[in-house]
């Protein structure tokens, strides 16, 4: 099996380092100092469960000198998703299964536009990883889960190869056959986490301790939880009760990436979590008053750093 990651970040970089010391033929897409420093020296992971350092790994800058994969995992930020989905259309044309572990619920939707329909492959990750430094991917914790499975729910073989392959390199990882609701599953949690943690520049903890801003967690779920059930995903009614309950089993000191990326100046994926949520309440004629506030009070650093 030969597996292209494109994106090698906290998510890409991190599993595909396990699959690579695995004895997986993978192939990493990256750019700038990362790609220097991993064709250089390797890619490093730091972590809990294990560090690892894929000695010679084979890194390029430009997805044009990639010609064949059997799976692809895409890992880049939200907005570089239709820039990517074009760059992939001759690997997805001659068989590559593509399989996005981006953030949001728009992503495969964005992939669907310019590749194959049956190319594509739904999948989450569960995972706090980020680049420590070009080159090293340092790995938080120890939650690192992948779950991925065909749309229509119909078991594959690509998909099954997939998976032992992921097992086979310490990887905890699931096939589903209802992909689309573990994929909103994650956003309720997420648009809440990413939305909460940025505008408040806190970390979980002081959050879900303080009554208020707890209760803000919480609806600022409910309200993803509505419309998702809206589009005939069926969350429970009270799912927002459950992933607060998740919320206080994490550390405490867990933050989001979209927080990390304000306190860095970096462009924010604001417009796929809080913003996708106004934008598909649209549709449906529901209110979102919270998740519309989060993308209101963001949205003059959404392109990075305010210019002084």
């Amino acid at each position: 099996m030969k597996v292209v990651i494109v994106g090698a970040g906290g998510v890409g970089g991190y599993f595909g380092a396990r699959l690579a010391a695995a004895g997986v033929d993978v192939v990493f897409v990256a750019r700038g100092r990362h790609f220097d420093a991993i064709r250089d020296n390797g890619l490093s992971v730091k972590s809990e469960l294990g560090d690892v350092h894929v000695k010679s790994a084979t890194v390029v800058s430009d997805l044009a000198q990639v010609d064949q994969a059997d799976i692809v995992l895409v890992a880049v930020k939200l907005w570089d998703t239709e820039e990517v989905a074009q760059a992939l259309k001759p690997l997805a044309d001659h068989g590559a299964a593509i399989i996005s572990f981006q953030n949001g619920v728009q992503k495969d939707t964005v992939l669907q536009q310019h590749l194959p329909r049956e190319s594509i492959v739904g999948g989450v990750s569960y995972i706090a990883s980020v680049i420590a430094e070009p080159g090293v991917i340092k790995h938080s914790g120890t939650m690192q889960r992948l779950a991925f499975g065909e749309y229509g729910g119909r078991k594959t073989s690509r998909v099954t190869a997939f998976l032992d392959a992921c097992r086979s390199a310490g990887i905890d990882s699931d096939m589903t056959d209802s992909i689309e609701n573990l994929i909103w599953q994650k956003f309720v949690f997420l648009v809440g986490l990413s939305g909460t943690t940025t505008t408040m520049r806190q970390p979980i903890g002081p959050i879900r301790e303080n009554q208020r801003t707890r209760a803000f967690l919480q609806d600022v779920m409910r309200e993803v939880v509505m419309i998702a059930r809206a589009r005939s995903v069926m969350l429970p009614e009270d799912y927002a009760d459950d992933r607060l309950a998740f919320c206080d089993t994490l550390p405490a000191t867990m933050t989001s990436s979209m927080h990390n990326d304000l306190e860095e100046g970096r462009r924010l994926e604001l417009p796929w979590l809080s913003g996708a949520v106004v934008e598909l309440a649209k549709s449906t004629g529901a209110e979102v008053p919270l998740n519309r506030a989060i993308e209101d009070i963001l949205m003059l650093r959404m392109e990075g750093a305010v210019a002084q």
